[in-house]
């Protein structure tokens, strides 16, 4: 385990050592702040019973941004391939290629 970083991670007022390549300490931080930032709203703004419910809300939120950023990615490239069509087809067209 050479170069390896250990930490703990607060989530949901529990604490979770873990054993890490430091190039992945910021983001492992940012996201458990993230999550605990997320539970406590969802706290404050619903009724839950308890700690899993909370969590699974923030899974479900975090997971569903992923997913539609895929989707919201995949009509880019669409849209993106469909204009260069019609680009090639103009400029063939002007230039007397089929």
């Amino acid at each position: 385990m050479a170069d390896k970083l250990k930490i703990k991670l607060s989530i949901a007022d529990r604490v979770y050592p873990l054993t890490i390549d430091p190039s992945q300490e910021e983001g492992l931080r940012k996201a458990a702040k993230n999550i605990d930032q997320l539970a406590k709203k969802f706290e404050q703004n619903y009724a839950v019973r308890d700690k899993q419910d909370v969590l699974a809300m923030c899974a479900l939120q975090f997971a569903s941004k992923i997913e539609q950023r895929g989707i919201d990615q995949d009509e880019g490239v669409t849209e993106a391939a469909e204009r260069l069509k019609a680009l090639d087809n103009l400029i063939g067209s002007k230039l007397g290629i089929k």
